[in-house]
This record gives C-alpha cells, sequence and structure tokens, in this order.
C-alpha cells in the first residue's frame, strides 16, 4: 500500500536540504520496494509570500491526510517585521497543535569520526548518546493568556501563561519511559520546581508514573543544573525529558556537544505515530541557495521518519549507515570540516550517501 510524505522545504536552506533528503528517500524506497507517494505543500515565510498565512488551509489539508511528513526549516529577516502572530514560526506551531504533535524527540548523538568537531573534551563526548524527549504542544508557548498590554501608568508589560494539565504530563512522561526501557533505562525529569508550581505538578505527576515501570530508574534535576550538566559531564544522562521550553532550549545546548547543529534530527509524534520530521538547525538564511548547508540532519530526520512512522526500520538503518561511511571518507561539509579539510557542498553531500546506499 502506498504511503504518502508530504515535503514541506520551508524557507532559507530548507528546500536545498529537503531536495536531498528526498532523494535519498527515493532510493531506499527502490531498494527495500516500498512505495513512497510524495507531495510539497507551503509552511512558514514562502506559505506566507504565496499564500497570506504560514499555515494555509491548503497545507493542514494536505497534513491531515499525510502518514508523515518531512520538514526544512522556516523563519527569515525577510519575515521579522510582521507581527508576532503572523511570523513563519507561527505556523510551525499551529500545524504541531493542529496534528498534536506532543512529542518532540531530539537525539543528540556524537559519531565518533566528529569528536574533534565539538567544543568540549573528547573524552567528555566520546560515545555521547542522548535522547531529549520534549513536550511539544502546551507550556509557555501555547498558554493562555498572552499578549502586551498597556498599563494605567502609560508603561506597556507583555505577558504569556505557563500552565501543564496533568494529562499533558503523563503521556509525554510515559513515553520517555518505554523509550528509556528500549534504552539505558534511566530517565532524568527536568525541571524548576523549587520556584514553579506548574513544574512543582510535574515533578509529583512524573514520579507517581514511574512507579508503572520499574525497570527503569528515575531522578530529577532543574533545569539551570542540568544545562551546566550537560557541558560538564554529558554522557551521564540517557533519556531527558522535560516540557517545552526547558526542552527547546536544552536541546540545542546538547545539539553543539555534537559538533554541529547541522547534525541532528528530530522527530514529532502524535499518541498514533504519525509524526513531522524536520533537522534541528534552522533556516540559515546567510547561506541559502549557495550549496553549502549540511543536509545530512534532514536525511537522518527521514530515517527517523522511516522508523518510528512508516514501519520500515531496515532502509532507515540503512540511511544511518551510509551517513556513517560517508563520515568515514572524510567528507565533510563546512559546518563540521577541521582545519585542513575542503569541505563539499550540499549536493556532493547527498550524492556522497546515495553513493552509499547503492
Amino acid at each position: 500500500m502506498s504511503q504518502s510524505i508530504l515535503l514541506l522545504p520551508g524557507d532559507g536552506i530548507g528546500p536545498e536540504v529537503v531536495a536531498q533528503a528526498e532523494r535519498v528517500l527515493r532510493v531506499v524506497a527502490e531498494r527495500f520496494n516500498l512505495d513512497f507517494h510524495f507531495e510539497s505543500g507551503d509552511l512558514g515565510g514562502i506559505a506566507i509570500d504565496r499564500q497570506g498565512a504560514a499555515y494555509p488551509s491548503s497545507t493542514q489539508a494536505q497534513a491531515k491526510v499525510a502518514d508523515a511528513i518531512l520538514l526544512g526549516a522556516v523563519g527569515g529577516p525577510k519575515w521579522d517585521q510582521l507581527p508576532a502572530g503572523e511570523r513563519p514560526e507561527r505556523g510551525l506551531l499551529a500545524i504541531r497543535a493542529d496534528l498534536d504533535l506532543f512529542a518532540n524527540l531530539r537525539p543528540a548523538i556524537l559519531y565518533p569520526q566528529l569528536a574533534g568537531a565539538s567544543s568540549l573534551k573528547p573524552e567528555l563526548v566520546a560515545g555521547l548518546d542522548i535522547l531529549i524527549v520534549r513536550e511539544l504542544t502546551g507550556g509557555i508557548y501555547f498558554g493562555e493568556p498572552r499578549g502586551i498590554r498597556t498599563l494605567e501608568s502609560g508603561e506597556r508589560e507583555g505577558f504569556n501563561t505557563y500552565v501543564y494539565r496533568e494529562s499533558e504530563i503523563e503521556r509525554i512522561a510515559r513515553l520517555a519511559f518505554e523509550l528509556a526501557g528500549k534504552r539505558d533505562g534511566r530517565v532524568t525529569s527536568v525541571d524548576k520546581a523549587n520556584v514553579l508550581e506548574v513544574t512543582q505538578l510535574w515533578r509529583e505527576k512524573v514520579s507517581q508514573i514511574a512507579s508503572d515501570y520499574p525497570d527503569v530508574s528515575l531522578d530529577h534535576i532543574y533545569v539551570d543544573n542540568a544545562a551546566m550538566q550537560l557541558v560538564r559531564a554529558p554522557k551521564q544522562f540517557d533519556v531527558l525529558v522535560t516540557g517545552n521550553i526547558f526542552g527547546d532550549i536544552l536541546s540545542d545546548t546538547a545539539a553543539m556537544l555534537t559538533g554541529s547543529i547541522g547534525m541532528l534530527p528530530s522527530a514529532s509524534l502524535n499518541a498514533q505515530s504519525k509524526g513531522m520530521y524536520e533537522p534541528v538547525h534552522g533556516s540559515a538564511p546567510d547561506i541559502a541557495g549557495q550549496d553549502l548547508a549540511n543536509p545530512l540532519a534532514t536525511i537522518l530526520s527521514a530515517a527517523m521518519m522511516l522508523r518510528y512512522s512508516l514501519d520500515a526500520a531496515a532502509a532507515a538503518d540503512a540511511i544511518e549507515q551510509a551517513v556513517s561511511a560517508v563520515l568515514d571518507q572524510g567528507l565533510r561539509t563546512g559546518d563540521i570540516a577541521e582545519a585542513g579539510v575542503t569541505p563539499i557542498g550540499t549536493v556532493a553531500m547527498g550524492d556522497a550517501v546515495i553513493a552509499c546506499l547503492n
């Protein structure tokens, strides 16, 4: 049966890296006898330009029926002058909420070939394999009321609401425990329970759920300490589970431990394992259209899509092995090239991965 993949190239370098991931998906589809149907849609700034909204109704209709979605990136300075509620990033939040993509999985894996590219000493990061499980559709990014108001004094005041329901905490915590059970069996829950009532409830609920997973250990850590520990001794962690804003910050911190944010994929899943997959990096408008972007994070996001949403684990393994083989060959884009190494471009990196698949 044919499976539908919606491609949302988005802005900046998004179209360039998604194009390479699509090429890789077409090759593994032929090799593993998979039947994929590809469609393309608009999200973010390009959607604003073409259709007047960051998440237009046409894309919404496509997203509802797709089996999986591959996203490039959204945003850029071109749209920074728009009101906050009309910027490209609001389209990203909207599609996550519309599809109930409540769980964001962000692996931080250091390929041994790139140990020298990390900003930390190789002995601190060699063998790094962390999974950050971030709640994606709640918390302060979605809480109401929110806005900017003028006080009686004439001074303006910005405000946001940080809120989590028990049910939202429970479903993300259960996923984290289930994933940890397939890894090293350790969950670290990140909160700020010493000052925020929302995360006091978070800690209480996660602790309660832990009793249903006796083979998985649980510890708690405040978010400020978590940030410090990620750069002090990152290998102490296995699975980190946390809310939306903390996960946003910590996952980018963890990304840099691996040498480049351009190497890291992510998955955003709903309860039925339907997902949207995207590289952790942004739209990088300063290098857009110059064949300089690293497509490996998007290619690895496609591998996650095969594994989590399309039931094609063997094809996912093949892609990940091909990426490792390319790195073994010493091929690097500019963001991961060490001194003395001549970097290759986006298309050439896609060519190299495909060559290792054949």
